[in-house]
């Protein structure tokens, strides 16, 4: 436990590190802590505080930055949120509203990285079902059909047919028609094993385009069980503490190309009650060890369906970022009930 003086330094410090980005010296602090200290009593505590480690001091410099440990303490105990200003606010809100799932979660990421400047990350939710509430077919070009398929939740899933031969408008209308009629509703998986005995009825070159769409169909509604939507990550290049070292840059986006090791840290969040913090290696995942992950799980109809989370540098504004993960999880978990 450290004495509310060592505390005030310490805060300070993180403070005036977070702001400036340089080692905090006892000037610094001094000038800025608020305490009737001298120089030597300042530097007393901050040896303290380095003893402790919740401070370093860079090789180049006889200032202090904060380290993981000293961040946790100061996110976990001396941290004051501020309010988010009411411009932000309504910029969340007018981008949140009910909408279809995939758009929500597209303006949920993108929020999160225009606000912070940061990456921001969305877990999509599991897929409830393969059922379709509706299929269509439309004609592109020779020997291409456009295959869209909405789900019982409204998300709407596109993808190109490659066909043996060019279809008719007409034949187009039929598979569509035949789809939606006998099968809407129906888990895809369940449909493919009734194909080949119910769909006899129709011309087998018809029915040919229906098994394709149908096991394009199943492939497209159960490859996204495990996908997340992340925009931002540009805006990495621009912090300074990341772009200093390219090496650890370039491993930190193929970590968000590859996606697994990211997935897993961020399912961990969907378990949490609220905003949950990973300071550098506390993600137990090498690209993010100069990394501060910030989550928060959020709802669709009364139970957990993903997380969303902002990536950025150990040195950011943690008053300001949290209050905006938090308030995003909340207006979107309203929008996907409402929706």
């Amino acid at each position: 436990m450290l004495d509310p003086r060592a505390q005030r330094l310490l805060k300070t410090l993180i403070e005036r590190y977070i702001s400036d980005g340089e080692p905090v010296g006892s000037r610094t602090l001094s000038k800025h802590a608020g305490l009737d200290l001298s120089p030597a009593s300042i530097r007393n505590v901050m040896a303290d505080l380095e003893d402790m480690g919740f401070i370093a001091s860079p090789h180049t410099s006889a200032g202090r930055v904060p380290t993981t440990r000293g961040y946790r303490l100061f996110v976990d105990t001396l941290l004051t949120i501020k309010p988010l200003e009411r411009v932000e606010m309504h910029q969340i809100e007018g981008n949140l509203v009910p909408d279809q799932p995939q758009r929500l979660i597209s303006a949920a990421s993108q929020l999160l990285a225009e606000l912070t400047r940061f990456a921001g990350v969305v877990v999509v939710p599991k897929r409830r079902s393969t059922a379709f509430r509706h299929i269509e077919f439309l004609p592109l070009s020779e020997k291409r059909v456009l295959l869209i398929i909405v789900t019982p939740e409204g998300d709407v899933q596109n993808r190109i047919l490659l066909t043996e031969r060019t279809y008719s408008a007409s034949e187009l209308t039929t598979a569509t028609n035949f789809l939606n009629t006998h099968y809407a509703g129906v888990a895809l998986e369940d449909v493919h094993q009734r194909v080949h005995a119910e769909l006899q009825q129709l011309r087998s070159d018809v029915m040919q385009l229906m098994t394709a769409a149908l096991e394009v169909g199943n492939r497209v509604l159960s490859e996204s069980t495990n996908a997340y939507v992340i925009t931002g990550e540009r805006n990495l290049l621009a912090s300074n503490d990341l772009a200093s070292n390219m090496s650890r840059l370039r491993e930190l986006f193929d970590l968000f190309e590859s996606k697994t090791a990211l997935l897993t840290l961020l399912d961990s969040g969907a378990k949490a009650h609220g905003v949950q913090l990973f300071i550098g290696g506390e993600s137990g995942i090498a690209p993010l060890d100069e990394c501060s992950v910030v989550t928060a799980p959020y709802e669709a109809e009364g139970g957990v369906v993903g997380t969303l989370a902002v990536i950025g540098p150990t040195r950011m504004a943690y008053e300001r970022v949290i209050p905006i993960v938090d308030i995003t999880a909340r207006l979107l978990s309203g929008a996907l009930s409402h929706n």
